[in-house]
């Protein structure tokens, strides 16, 4: 029987992930970026405050401070973007960047892991804004049926 490396060990649990199986650690993952916050924060990471949220004048995500996340997603408390960002930073897909200023500058940033998620992130958004129309026609149809 052959001996395997750490990093043979390693591949072989996350070759083994099946978030269908009630035991496997991506469900909670799946649930943590399923939350609306979460999903909206990914896609607006680095907006330049236009109706292009998350792409600045050259396309590319930017570091955005906390302020301007608030502003940008109306509707969120403080609290709910302060408790989502921080579980954002404690999974790696973004940093946050304190600078020693009066008041503090807090600035946050996709990490490569947040990046690989930022374009889904935008295109689901970008999906329940063009198909809400048909959704909210869907949901009318179903809820006036005899059943």
């Amino acid at each position: 029987m052959a001996t395997m490396t750490a990093a043979q060990k390693r591949a072989q649990t996350k070759a083994e992930y099946d978030a269908f199986l009630a035991a496997c650690p991506s469900r909670k993952l799946l649930d943590r970026i399923s939350d609306k916050w979460v999903t909206l924060i990914l896609a607006a990471l680095g907006s330049d405050g236009s109706h292009q949220p998350g792409i600045d004048c050259a396309g590319e995500p930017r570091s955005m401070r906390y302020s301007e996340l608030s502003r940008l997603l109306a509707g969120v408390s403080q609290k709910m973007l302060t408790q989502t960002l921080r579980s954002l930073e404690r999974d790696g897909l973004i940093t946050r960047t304190a600078t020693p200023t009066v008041p503090v500058t807090v600035c946050y940033e996709l990490t490569d892991l947040g990046l690989s998620l930022h374009q889904m992130m935008r295109g689901l958004k970008s999906w329940a804004e063009m198909n809400m129309d048909d959704v909210l026609a869907n949901r009318a149809t179903y809820d006036t049926r005899v059943l």
